[in-house]
């Protein structure tokens, strides 16, 4: 499923390829956390490590409300938050996105994906946002319960499937 393309596209010494990891992905983990802090919405991908992504997610709710009670005032001002990179471990970067409601938005990438620019993610968080906002929008969905959206569940796994 799309190895073709994602092993070969750098030659010579491909410094974003894992020996036997296939092609990079967009993102290992994208999570939708509601107001109050609990998981509206979470995919990971390998699933060997879900719970170490869920541990991840749930510890940048920490710095989460860090950098949102630092920007204070400005915080009102501006439509959407894009908070950028949360936190970087050895293996993974976590990145932030708040929507006027605080409804927080957590997506984790795999640090040896170099080439995922900031400017991606944050189209990757827009994307996200939108389709968020589509779910929001059904009639048939009581905000405050898990997102059981196949047309979200979709728009996620493409952002995590994609290639560079």
């Amino acid at each position: 499923m799309g190895r073709g393309l994602g092993g070969r596209v750098t030659s010579g010494g491909s410094r974003d390829a894992v020996p036997g990891a296939g092609p990079p992905k967009m993102a290992v983990c994208i999570a939708v956390i509601a107001k109050e802090n609990y998981p509206l919405y979470i995919r990971s991908t390998p699933t060997e490590n879900e719970l170490k992504f869920h541990y991840m997610v749930h510890t940048s709710l920490d710095v989460v409300d860090e950098k949102i009670s630092a920007m204070g005032k400005a915080l009102v001002d501006q439509r959407e938050l894009y908070l950028g990179l949360l936190y970087p471990t050895e293996d993974y970067k976590v990145y932030g996105y708040v929507t006027n409601s605080k409804v927080k938005f957590v997506m984790v990438v795999d640090s040896s994906n170099t080439a995922l620019r900031d400017n991606e993610i944050r189209s990757m968080f827009r994307k996200l946002h939108n389709s968020y906002t589509d779910v929001m929008c059904n009639p048939f969905y009581n905000p405050g319960d898990r997102i059981q959206s196949r047309a979200f569940d979709n728009m996620v796994t493409s952002m995590m499937i994609q290639v560079c």
